[in-house]
């Protein structure tokens, strides 16, 4: 697979089956935070989620889908897949793509974005409180994992793809500014702990 065919994927699947999911979590009272897992071989999707805080305050977006993919009961192999996060993983996420056998993460948007797009700091106030680290303070290629932007493989996409991927990303983008304004809207009806 080339970067490129994962960048547009990757894309696709955000687009099309996280974004989906997010929106009615978000109408909800969840927060914007969605993954997928899909698999290395044939970028083919294994299960797509959402954040669902409001049922636990554990299940981030990327908790809640390797709680998820573990209940489909099968047994493929972490090291054989792809996790994707549409925003950069906290570190209690990290934490768990990492016990979980990951070998790899793709994000979507930062932790800054986080911050400062959608108003939601605490990914940034933990790094810093918890673990004395300044935002993208943590190794992003490390003994366990290796991480990647999205936006990355976007810029360095072929000049034919990366017009259409940028698109896209604009699109995705819009949409989430929306979900954001939605969220931001209702947060103070659910009883999240950190919102």
């Amino acid at each position: 697979m080339t970067e490129d065919t994962i960048a547009s994927r990757l894309l696709d699947v955000i687009e099309k089956d996280i974004l989906p999911l997010t929106a009615r979590g978000v109408a909800l009272g969840n927060k914007v935070f969605g993954a997928a897992i899909l698999r290395k071989s044939d970028l083919s999707l294994v299960i797509a989620e959402t954040n669902n805080e409001l049922e636990n305050p554990l299940w981030h977006g990327e908790v809640h889908t390797l709680k998820r993919f573990y209940e489909l009961g099968e047994t493929l192999n972490t090291k054989d897949l792809i996790f994707l996060s549409t925003h950069e993983p906290c570190t209690m996420c990290m934490s768990a793509i990492t016990w979980a056998g990951f070998d790899n993460f793709y994000s979507f948007f930062s932790h800054e974005d986080s911050r400062d797009s959608f108003a939601i700091p605490h990914d940034l106030k933990i790094l810093k409180e918890v673990f004395g680290l300044e935002p993208g303070g943590y190794r992003r290629s490390n003994a366990f994992w290796n991480s990647y932007f999205i936006a990355d493989l976007v810029e360095n996409a072929e000049p034919s793809l990366k017009a259409r991927l940028k698109e896209q990303t604009a699109r995705i983008k819009a949409t989430y500014d929306d979900l954001s304004r939605n969220y931001q809207s209702s947060k103070a009806d659910n009883n999240i702990p950190l919102n």
